[in-house]
């Protein structure tokens, strides 16, 4: 008899383990943030047959972000049903019924697999909102953020779940860009790893694993790209601090390049679909700020993490690209 209960015992325990680890299969997605990365998660998660709630502070917000998914949506279904109209309305339709919408983080999260963060990119805010949702998700929740400079080990120190806290980075406009980055800490267990790369592939996306290092894969190689060509394009002037102006130092030369011309350059000879300050404007030049800024701080002698006094002076001044309609080039 007491044979059989140590059998009994030690197959249950093996029993217990293994189902410990197994991965965890997301159904019920948690997105915070309903600006135009957060919906664009939204969208892709809801139209992969995930059941989604939309986090944001007002319903405002939310109804701006619905109206965004829905219009994406349809140009999704003009290219994917193309001959199928009928097919299309039913996708949109069904995509839908996968989406709500909350300003209440705390009371959704009793339920969810996964949460993915995506608000604005602030270590204390961020901080502060895992450190609150930890207290009311489930044990079995996964925490990811879609932060694109901050260290993931820092947001999952804010919580008591560091091995079910990883990074999922994805690109905008999320529903056409492929790519998924998702980051491993030290902390993160390969159970929770395996699920996010499970998720990733789940909503249609292309998953490439990093560890927690600054910018990731694409921004460590991106972000010092386009600074070098801010670079490329200062040289042949100099700073006057008193003056808060760039001064030529040659009447005949404004610096190495023109933006103009390095833009169509890296175009046309490296195949880019945008230059290095389109591409900035795009991004914003306060986001590209924030990001050196951030990095020059953790790695102060690395020169490629060098700030900019053009970028600086833009960024002072508003201009901050196409969203404010002047960045390094003028929009109308």
């Amino acid at each position: 008899m007491a044979f059989a209960t140590r059998r009994f015992v030690r197959a249950a325990s093996s029993a217990a383990a293994t189902a410990a680890a197994k991965k965890l299969i997301v159904k019920h997605v948690t997105v915070i943030g309903g600006g135009l990365m957060g919906a664009g998660i939204a969208q892709v998660a809801a139209a992969s047959g995930h059941t989604v709630v939309l986090v944001d502070q007002s319903d405002e917000i939310l109804k701006k972000s619905t109206k965004g998914i829905e219009e994406s949506l349809k140009r999704v279904t003009k290219k994917k049903f193309a001959d199928k109209p009928e097919a299309g309305a039913e996708f949109i339709e069904k995509t839908l019924k996968n989406l709500t919408t909350s300003t209440d983080a705390v009371a959704v999260v009793h339920s969810t697999d996964l949460v993915i963060e995506a608000i604005v990119e602030n270590q204390e805010i961020k901080n502060e909102l895992f450190k609150r949702l930890d207290k009311f998700a489930p044990e079995h929740t996964i925490f990811a953020s879609n932060t694109s400079s901050l260290q993931i080990t820092q947001l999952a120190n804010s919580t008591t779940r560091q091995d079910r806290f990883g990074g999922l980075h994805f690109f905008n406009p999320v529903p056409m860009m492929k790519l998924v980055e998702v980051i491993k800490t030290p902390m993160t267990s390969q159970k929770t790893f395996e699920s996010l790369v499970d998720f990733s592939k789940a909503v249609g996306k292309s998953p490439v694993s990093c560890k927690d290092t600054p910018g990731f894969i694409v921004n460590r190689l991106l972000v010092p790209y386009m600074m070098e060509a801010v670079r490329l394009f200062e040289r042949g002037t100099c700073w006057d601090a008193e003056s808060s102006l760039f001064i030529k130092l040659s009447i005949f030369s404004l610096g190495d390049a023109s933006k103009e011309d390095i833009d169509v350059a890296m175009k046309l000879g490296a195949g880019y679909p945008m230059g290095p300050f389109e591409l900035l404007d795009y991004v914003g030049l306060d986001t590209s700020k924030y990001i050196i800024d951030g990095w020059h701080s953790l790695e102060p002698n690395n020169p490629l993490f060098a700030p900019s006094p053009l970028l600086n002076k833009l960024v002072e001044e508003k201009k901050l690209g196409k969203k404010t309609g002047e960045g390094f080039y003028k929009y109308k």
